[in-house]
């Protein structure tokens, strides 16, 4: 009835594409099936028929956010939180002397190690942004994103009257994963809830673009299109890669990715075989 499709990278594409195929519906914890094949993958939904529900806790958050709105005229910006990573604050210069450890200790998330790196470089963030734009197909310029440490909003809608609708909920994945399974219900669970009273304060902050290049990156990456999305991907993987391996620092990881989207020519309306060799090129 349902797949969760939770691996890494790209090999999380063609896995979907037969599964929407086949007309299952989609629990989709994979970033890269849409950051790399977006367009593609969300024609096949339409097609078959079937639902794409997303699993990362700020997708889940907006996905919702939305339950009951009247389509996308309604609104005006979605806000996607991210914590910041655990090198929030740091400039370029303290940033060219981080190590591996120091990347893999992200504040409040327990991840896998690429996704932890991702997170310290805000990569992740830009990864979000493009999944966002299709998902919810939101034009580029409605998403924004938010610096909240706390990571207890985990994103918000804003509506063209003003309104906002955050969801909020302890860091813990066992939450949207559950949401996904019984939407559009909701079952009862013994999960953590938030405690307000000891909570303290929630704040907000914008990105330092800065300092942490690759969320742009991913923004030009998704406004030149196409096969450019999969090169941002695949490079990152590799540069990621590189950095665990402590053969390329830290700060190096964009200046990879900008290398590769630079070299590349993109096509503009890619098949998968277009994709894949995009990616395999990358």
């Amino acid at each position: 009835d349902i797949i969760l499709v939770s691996v890494v990278g790209i090999s999380g594409l063609e896995a979907t594409l037969a599964a929407l195929k086949s007309g299952k519906d989609i629990a989709l914890a994979n970033k890269e099936t849409l950051v790399a094949g977006g367009n593609l993958v969300m024609e096949v939904a339409r097609k078959s028929g079937s639902n794409i529900i997303p699993v990362d806790s700020e997708h889940s958050a907006i996905f919702q956010c939305l339950q009951g709105s009247n389509g996308n005229n309604e609104i005006q910006k979605i806000l996607l939180t991210a914590s910041g990573g655990p090198f929030r604050g740091y400039k370029r210069e303290q940033l060219e002397k981080v190590r591996v450890g120091d990347a893999l200790k992200h504040p409040r998330w327990n991840m896998g190690k690429k996704v932890t790196v991702d997170s310290a470089t805000l990569m992740n963030k830009g990864l979000e942004v493009i999944e966002a734009k299709w998902l919810f197909d939101m034009d580029i310029d409605k998403i924004e994103v938010l610096i909240h440490p706390q990571s207890i909003v985990h994103s918000m809608v804003q509506f063209i009257d003003g309104s906002i609708l955050a969801q909020l909920g302890a860091t813990d994945m066992r939450l949207p994963i559950l949401y996904a399974f019984t939407w559009p219900n909701r079952l009862s669970a013994d999960l953590p809830t938030v405690d307000f009273p000891t909570l303290g304060n929630l704040s907000f902050e914008e990105p330092d673009i800065k300092s942490f290049p690759s969320l742009q990156l991913a923004y030009e990456a998704l406004r030149n299109n196409g096969t450019m999305p999969a090169v941002l991907n695949a490079a990152n993987e590799i540069a990621v890669e590189g950095f665990l391996k402590s053969s390329l620092s830290f700060v190096n990881i964009p200046l990879i990715v900008e290398k590769a989207m630079t070299h590349h020519k993109a096509i503009s309306k890619p098949t998968l075989e277009d994709i894949l060799l995009a990616d395999k090129e990358t």
